[in-house]
């Protein structure tokens, strides 16, 4: 019996480019870039600043569109949808996880991560259900009804990501996670978004400065003036924990 064939790439990106205007002139930000992600994957976005990371990690989560190229993304072609549809794209399929946890200081952790589900059809009881579900798995069920000034930064990290997942999205959009954080608080969240991966099987896009943050996920893309100048995987194949050689 022949085998299956393999399953198509989560996201397509081919010959994609993206300029910004200022001042009347245009600054090329990403020239060329063409790779594919697999569902389930882990991969790192690392460059200098300006060198079009940023950028390419808000395309991929229909933030920003092209100016020309293909990026396709579960099958859907992004550039391709209204302002519309990419909003309502994004709010099923797309996880923000951002440097600063964009958290609402009057409302509880409970409160803050079920904010995406007020959005959806969602009684009460399958809300609180959900929201139970991701504050459990990002180890904050007692710290339900805690306001963020209440929390440590670590914790206020953990609500953000407990609400990046409550819509059990298809890619997580991480852009310097760890940016704000002591090293003791990254590596809690490292390690989290590794489970996140291995356990979950959560597709996972992170931007990050940080070598040793980069290091932690199976494969490396690194960009240089918007160019794709390595796209590797690590000797191990699989997520590394913090503190785990």
């Amino acid at each position: 019996m022949d085998a299956p064939p393999p399953a198509p790439p989560l996201v397509e990106i081919s010959h994609l480019y993206k300029s910004y205007y200022r001042g009347g002139q245009s600054l090329p930000v990403l020239e060329d870039i063409s790779l594919t992600i697999g569902a389930g994957d882990f991969v790192a976005l690392m460059g200098p600043s300006g060198s079009g990371k940023t950028t390419l990690l808000n395309l991929i989560a229909g933030l920003d569109r092209p100016d020309r190229g293909r990026l396709t993304v579960g099958g859907v072609e992004l550039p391709e949808l209204s302002e519309g549809q990419l909003a309502a794209w994004r709010a099923r399929h797309v996880g923000f996880i951002f440097q600063f946890y964009h958290l609402i200081p009057v409302l509880t952790a409970f409160e803050n991560v079920e904010l995406p589900l007020l959005l959806t059809s969602l009684g009460r009881r399958e809300r609180r259900e959900h929201v139970d579900l991701v504050l459990e798995l990002v180890g904050l069920a007692d710290r339900s009804h805690h306001y963020p000034g209440q929390l440590s930064g670590g914790q206020q990290q953990r609500v953000a990501i407990a609400r990046a997942l409550v819509t059990d999205p298809t890619l997580i959009s991480a852009d310097e996670p760890t940016g704000d954080l002591d090293r003791e608080s990254a590596n809690d969240i490292l390690g989290l978004l590794c489970r996140l991966n291995g356990d979950f099987g959560k597709t996972i896009i992170l931007v990050t400065h940080d070598p040793d943050a980069a290091s932690r996920a199976p494969r490396l893309i690194r960009l240089i003036k918007g160019q794709l100048i390595q796209d590797e995987r690590n000797s191990s194949g699989s997520c590394r924990l913090p503190g785990k050689e």
